[in-house]
């Protein structure tokens, strides 16, 4: 189909690859915020090949692997600093055929800005849609209105469009954690600077992971009522008390992070809903299928979503409803998919059932460094590049 007009709602990772691909593919493309000023939620993300792929595809190769860092192996140790697993990763690399990136999100969305070129259109707060049969209108707070033949909300996991595109509210479940996240400088006393650590027990978790700039993004996983309340001027005691005993590398951790930078999230995601499209109107991204970050899939499923949209949106010569609801056909099987096993993740790592939490870290220090690999490789080459 040619010359489409595309409104997109949101300026996350999953709006800007969608705004890159669709100018790309030769259609006008505006993208609006309810945000005053972009600013990235969180401080850091893992880009596995699935993700990274595709930004290859729409010729950002060369500059992801300028902002993600080297991460050539991961290893598993112990609250206390026991190895209990090394895992090489260049058996995954060419397996899947790319490296992966941890990056931090800053530099990310800097970059997408910077490739889909256009101001993006901020404090403007989507609480609207109207569609007839010749386009689609996304209403705003401000009291504009912006009308094209295609809208994709990219507007995150408390989306206002979903419930147009849905015909009623979606529940978010609480994941039962908290996860402290921020960046500090590289050092070896923290970890080496191609490896990322995962330092686990009592339910808990501490990562460390190269990022460009000689830094690492760091996360603290604690499961926590829901509601605890949050003050960053009592962080570093909180997590020095949920967190003593642990190796000297995580007590430095928290001795060096700013608490004024670090996020502070209460992990939700999103039940699998049962369509990512109604109309002209597409979702997209944490809008469509918020995940718990436990498989590092969240940023990849929307921009994956941004490609497989684009592409029927080129291929489909029949109408726009119909390149939608292919689309919708063919992402809710995936991505939906990546939320459940994701949800499995999060609660094996996080001590919903102590027995299966337990069997894990039993698990981690027996099993083969080739069964992770496989196992990651195996939701990458579910992704629209093989």
């Amino acid at each position: 189909m040619q010359n489409l007009k595309v409104v997109i709602i949101g300026a996350g990772i999953g709006g800007l690859t969608a705004g890159i691909a669709l100018k790309q593919a030769g259609y006008e493309v505006e993208i609006y915020d309810r945000v005053k000023e972009l600013r990235p939620v969180g401080a850091g993300i893992s880009l596995w090949s699935n993700g990274v792929k595709v930004l290859n595809r729409l010729g950002l190769g060369d500059r992801m692997s300028q902002i993600g860092g080297r991460m050539d192996r991961m290893e598993y140790r112990s609250k206390t600093g026991d190895l209990l697993n090394r895992i090489d990763l260049m058996p995954l690399i060419h397996s899947v055929g790319q490296r992966p990136y941890p990056v931090a999100r800053r530099d990310l969305q800097q970059m997408l800005l910077d490739a889909f070129g256009d101001a993006v259109q901020l404090e403007h707060q989507c609480i609207g849609i109207q569609e007839d049969s010749t386009g689609v209108t996304a209403l705003f707070e401000n009291g504009k209105q912006a009308r094209g033949d295609v809208v994709i909300a990219a507007d995150g996991i408390r989306s206002v469009v979903r419930k147009y595109v849905l015909g009623r509210e979606a529940e978010l479940q609480y994941a039962g954690y908290i996860n402290w996240n921020g960046l500090v400088p590289a050092d070896p006393d923290l970890a080496p600077q191609d490896c990322w650590i995962i330092y686990v027990g009592e339910h808990k978790r501490a990562s460390l992971m190269p990022v460009a700039g000689d830094r690492f993004y760091f996360f603290l996983d604690v499961p926590l009522p829901k509601g605890t309340p949050a003050d960053p001027s009592t962080y570093k005691t909180q997590l020095r008390q949920h967190f003593a005993g642990w190796a000297e590398p995580v007590q430095q951790l928290i001795e060096r992070f700013d608490p004024e930078t670090v996020a502070r999230p209460e992990i939700h995601d999103l039940k699998p809903i049962e369509r990512f499209v109604r109309g002209r109107v597409a979702l997209l991204g944490d809008a469509a299928h918020a995940t718990c970050p436990d498989l590092g899939q969240g940023g990849c499923q929307a921009i994956e979503d941004a490609l497989v949209l684009t592409n029927y949106l080129t291929s489909t010569t029949i109408s726009v409803e119909d390149a939608l609801r292919r689309y919708d056909q063919e992402r809710r099987v995936r991505a939906n998919a990546v939320v459940e096993k994701a949800r499995r993740r999060a609660e094996q790592i996080h001590g919903k059932d102590p027995q299966v939490t337990q069997q894990w870290y039993e698990q981690l220090a027996t099993e083969k460094p080739t069964d992770v690999t496989d196992a990651i490789a195996k939701v990458i080459l579910a992704g629209p590049l093989h």
